[in-house]
């Protein structure tokens, strides 16, 4: 009794489940009609559980042309479910790798500011370079000349090293928090980096779209028919126990015990059953060799279980 009442609770889990991951997908998948998709999907969705039931309770009391046509109404639909469970799954990974490809991007602009920052401060590094050769192989008696006037461009140089400097510690720290962003990005797609690993090998990299549709259609290919499958089931056994006769209220024994008697003793018995469960027997019977003398008799047995 317990087992077939959880099988239907866990066979209506399933399918709302289903039917919730199905109708957001077909809303992601037919974006300008939302409203009007969503109550098309919870319609189909509910007629599509109602049609299975029926189907398989009524298969033996219908026609092959009504039962070939609700058995392909609900194969579609299941088809239908599936594919707004795919659309929703689907839409997840591609969120999910939209926001990975945003946090690669915005690092690489922060990476292109700082080589340029680097390049400046390798250009300044060189000139400054170019000025100590100078002052180095110039005349002893010229140094104090040629010193004083790189004096103006050697503290430029200086400025545009110290800002590039600052610039690319600036980056740096803009650069932190993106590449932890990136790491737990990384990481929620580990799972699927492994399973790509595993299927396709080296050079992986380039199927991981491939192993998310693989899961996708894993999933799918479970889920709803699973849930279709325990609701016939559940009704199998609802249906079974309407079909199982009911047990006698009284043994039969005991009727024909009575029956026995009956005939020995020349009684005449009649057995009916009263509103609160109970049998009457009425007996009547005739003594006397000179004349007929009638007696009454009733008992009451109680009801007994088999």
């Amino acid at each position: 009794m317990k087992m077939k009442w959880l099988t239907l609770g866990t066979s209506l889990t399933l399918a709302a489940t289903a039917a919730y991951f199905s109708i957001v997908g077909l809303m992601t998948i037919f974006s300008g009609a939302v409203v009007g998709i969503a109550i098309m999907a919870t319609v189909l969705e509910f007629g599509k559980l109602v049609s299975a039931a029926w189907l398989h309770y009524e298969w033996d009391r219908i026609n092959n042309l009504v039962r070939g046509y609700f058995t392909a109404a609900v194969i579609v639909l299941m088809l239908i479910t599936s594919m707004g469970i795919f659309g929703f799954l689907s839409k997840a990974h591609i969120d999910s790798a939209l926001t990975g490809d945003t946090y690669s991007l915005e690092a690489s602009i922060i990476d292109t500011r700082i080589a340029a920052e680097q390049s400046k401060l390798k250009a300044a590094q060189d000139r400054i370079e170019g000025l100590d050769y100078v002052l180095q192989t110039s005349q002893p008696k010229d140094r104090n000349y040629v010193n004083g006037r790189q004096t103006e461009e050697r503290n430029n140089l200086a400025i545009t090293i110290d800002k590039a400097v600052d610039s690319i510690v600036q980056y740096n720290v803009q650069k932190l928090p993106i590449q932890r962003l990136q790491l737990e990005q990384e990481s929620e797609l580990g799972p699927v980096k492994y399973i790509a690993d595993m299927i396709y090998g080296s050079g992986a990299e380039e199927y991981y779209d491939n192993a998310v549709r693989w899961i996708i259609l894993i999933i799918i290919f479970v889920f709803d028919p699973l849930a279709i499958m325990l609701l016939i089931v559940s009704t199998a056994a609802f249906k079974r126990d309407r079909e199982t006769p009911a047990k006698p209220l009284v043994d039969n024994s005991q009727v024909m015990n009575m029956e026995i008697k009956e005939k020995e003793s020349g009684l005449s018995v009649e057995i009916e059953e009263n509103e609160s469960g109970l049998v009457k027997t009425g007996l009547t019977t005739t003594l006397n060799e000179s004349g007929l003398v009638k007696t009454g008799l009733t008992t009451t047995l109680k009801r007994r279980k088999i």
